[in-house]
């Protein structure tokens, strides 16, 4: 996909699929890279509209340009995530970041004990952000403080979340999809479900299939050059 400078400039959306161990910065880095070095200019506007965590893949929505004023709105739309879950462990990052630390019995989990639960995560609700997260606590990002081994109060927000389906269930794992607005941690979600089961849980994988009017069908990975630059 090719743009001239005054297209680039006037403003673009780049929906891209993000790749797995890739933070979003490093997704906004290579594009902004690229476009510097195809028009020869030592800066240019580049920014994305909602972190995906690096054990996320999925809709990144990037814009550059004069569309970069239009980020606070692509931020706010709704977003919808396909997670699977380990039922029965947790660790302390929420997802398979960071190892296991802890256990707990499955045997009395049915899939309708799961069904009734979700329900109770379907509204607004209460979440407290994962210690290893972007947010920043005192102008620091506590997943700096967490890495060094720092204890961090982390204030809980409220979240929004439209809708929440069970596509999959066979023990330890559960398959779920969910609709629900910006600010939403849906690795905070996975570690509350398994507080709900009486047991533990942790996400496995993370996509992001839509964010507003962008879904996956309409991606580009085309500006990354996947195979000419690793972050």
């Amino acid at each position: 996909m090719a743009f001239s400078l005054d297209e680039l400039r006037e403003g673009q959306v780049f929906i891209i699929d993000k790749p797995l161990d890739w933070t979003s910065f490093d997704v906004v880095k290579k594009i902004r890279y690229n476009i510097r070095k195809t028009h020869q200019l030592k800066k240019f506007k580049v920014g994305h509209a909602g972190t995906l965590d690096p054990k996320a893949t999925g809709v990144l929505v990037i814009c550059v340009g004069k569309f970069t004023k239009r980020i606070t709105e692509f931020q706010s739309q709704t977003k919808t995530y396909r997670a699977k879950l380990k039922l029965g462990a947790t660790t302390e990052s929420y997802d398979t970041e960071q190892p296991e630390d802890q256990t707990f019995p499955i045997k009395h989990i049915t899939l309708e004990k799961i069904s009734k639960a979700l329900k109770n995560f379907e509204g607004k609700i209460t979440q407290i952000p994962p210690a290893h997260s972007a947010i920043k606590v005192n102008g620091t990002r506590v997943y700096k403080l967490a890495r060094a081994g720092e204890e961090v109060e982390i204030p809980p927000r409220k979240v929004h979340i439209h809708r929440i389906e069970i596509l999959h269930f066979e023990m330890p794992f559960l398959e779920i999809e969910v609709v629900c607005e910006k600010g939403t941690y849906i690795r905070t979600l996975a570690h509350d479900i398994g507080l709900a089961l009486d047991s533990g849980a942790y996400l496995t994988q993370l996509c992001r299939t839509q964010s507003g009017e962008f879904n996956l069908e309409k991606s580009d990975n085309a500006p990354l050059d996947l195979d000419f630059f690793k972050p």
